[in-house]
């Protein structure tokens, strides 16, 4: 018998899991594909664990119901990509790990319940419209 330990989940993998309401994502995962979690709309918490480096464009679209992402602490997790918690639209509180150099556009568009983010000194590129109708942000906290 062989054990294989997963180490990406591929793009597109849980789209539309509507019922899904949490995931636990083991230290083996270095990658989460773009859209992955797409329409996700139950999903209520995520944490990125430390082995994690990248996640992909639009990976939690319209997760309507996530109210907490908790990053893990690798150096190597630079960027968070396009549209990544695209309309995320209960998520309140965001602290961007201090790996991050880099947030793409449209990453935090219409997360409307968006009021505070924390982001790290080493950000040196955000993104067109990374905060678009984020209409409840009124903090933001950089360093």
């Amino acid at each position: 018998m062989f054990a294989y330990s997963v180490t990406s989940i591929g793009g597109a993998a849980f789209w539309g899991c509507a019922s899904l309401t949490s995931i636990t994502i083991p230290d083996s995962v270095t990658s989460i594909g773009d859209e992955v979690f797409i329409n996700c709309t139950n999903l209520a918490s995520i944490t990125i664990p430390d082995s994690v480096t990248s996640i992909g464009d639009g990976a939690f679209w319209k997760c309507t119901n996530l109210t907490s992402i908790t990053f893990g602490t690798n150096s190597n997790f630079t960027s968070i990509a396009v549209s990544a918690f695209y309309q995320c639209t209960s998520l309140t509180s965001i602290t961007i790990p201090d790996s991050v150099t880099s947030i793409g556009s449209s990453t935090f568009s219409g997360c409307a319940s968006l009021a505070t983010i924390t982001i790290p000194d080493g950000v040196t590129s955000i993104g067109d419209g990374s905060f678009y109708h984020c209409t409840s942000l009124t903090s933001i906290t950089v360093g």
